[in-house]
């Protein structure tokens, strides 16, 4: 259903920005939600960041809000992750997933219905 792709490589030095991308197979139903989660070495799979693929919603974790920005192209369908001001913590694998439809709990890995690929990240200098 995904695959998830970092646009400029994976190893980007800290303060650097990237922006990973994910492209969805199919058309998602306008009620599922898509989100970004990722998983650092030795921990679990924290989540990042979800959006709404019709309308406004988003919602982005305290680690990262401020500098992250999750956001969508329903024409390409695709979903992207701007990450700035990146720093050695935000070192991870990064996953896309989809749920098939918002969820007004706390995001977590147990609610997804569908994952991606992950693409790695590093920030290193």
């Amino acid at each position: 259903l995904m695959s998830a792709a970092g646009v400029w490589g994976g190893l980007v030095q800290p303060g650097d920005s990237l922006r990973l991308s994910c492209a969805i197979s199919g058309r998602p139903s306008s009620s599922y939600a898509l989100a970004w989660f990722r998983q650092a070495p030795g921990k679990e799979r924290d989540f990042v960041a979800a959006i709404k693929w019709s309308g406004g919603s988003r919602l982005h974790a305290d680690s990262v809000k401020g500098r992250f920005t999750i956001s969508k192209d329903t024409a390409r369908n695709t979903v992207f992750l701007q990450m700035n001001s990146l720093k050695p913590e935000d070192t991870a694998v990064y996953f896309c997933a989809a749920r098939t439809s918002w969820y007004a709990g706390a995001w977590s890995e147990g609610v997804m219905d569908y994952w991606g690929k992950g693409t790695q990240v590093t920030v290193s200098s």
